[in-house]
């Protein structure tokens, strides 16, 4: 693969910081970004049991999950400069 120089140092960069070689960056790099476009493009396949089941679950009323509920009554540590447990 024929790169621009700016690109290799950039990849050069990103690779020693991570401790590996550009090879092997490259490579993990272009894996991952396949494996989400196939991820993507893949239709998901249920049978029509699972299917039902699946649309009976998305068509019951939502319910509030109480650990969720908790988080979202915290406020954020970068809002409060602590570790989030203000209230």
């Amino acid at each position: 693969m024929r790169l621009p120089e700016a690109d290799i140092a950039i990849i050069d960069r990103a690779a020693a910081l991570r401790g590996r070689s550009r090879t092997d960056f490259v490579r993990e790099a272009a894996v991952r970004a396949a494996e989400d476009v196939l991820m993507e493009a893949l239709p998901i396949r249920m049978s029509p049991t699972g299917f039902k089941a699946f649309v009976a679950a998305l068509s019951r009323p939502a319910s509030a999950v109480p650990e969720m509920m908790e988080l979202f009554r915290r406020s954020a540590p970068w809002e409060t400069g602590g570790s989030g447990n203000e209230s």
